[in-house]
């Protein structure tokens, strides 16, 4: 039965949230929890609904052992916000629409910025690659990594996931 559905949201839906998706499923998977936690992602915007993660981001991803596979599409707030325990932006101006999205103090607090749960890196927010060159797409798998291995922690932590 799964326990905790996260969400994790960027502005377009095809680099960062398709790789938060996938680093992190990559991760409940190894650590066994794939039965207790499951992640989607969406964008804000629709832009680039029904489209596959950017080809770049893909080609990083796939290089370190993760495959995106998500299509994109736009959050959908009265149903993600229903759905998702936790609904994870990656910078403030996610936050910020995030928020502007929400319905109730209910709904934002299940807002959460990605690099709060970095253990080894100091990042305020998880930079867009989009326009930026393969460092750029690194640095956003390197932060993702260390995020999502903190948010795993944090979920076995405060929901005693895999524990007996």
């Amino acid at each position: 039965m799964i326990e905790k559905q996260l969400l994790f949201v960027c502005l377009g839906n095809i680099c960062r949230s398709p790789a938060a998706e996938a680093v992190m499923k990559d991760k409940i998977k190894t650590s066994g929890l794939d039965h207790l936690i499951s992640c989607d992602s969406a964008g804000i915007i629709g832009f680039h609904s029904g489209a596959p993660a950017d080809a770049r981001m893909q080609m990083h991803a796939i290089r370190r052992g993760y495959k995106l596979t998500s299509i994109s599409r736009q959050i959908k707030p009265k149903l993600d916000f229903n759905r998702f325990d936790m609904v994870i932006g990656m910078d403030d101006q996610n936050i910020k629409d995030l928020n502007s999205l929400s319905r109730s103090e209910k709904d934002r607090k299940k807002i959460f910025l990605m690099t709060d749960f970095c253990l080894k890196m100091t990042f305020n927010h998880v930079p867009d690659p989009y326009y930026g060159d393969n460092e750029d797409f690194e640095l956003v798998l390197d932060i993702l990594q260390d995020a999502c291995d903190g948010l795993l922690e944090h979920l076995k932590t405060q929901n005693h996931l895999g524990r007996k």
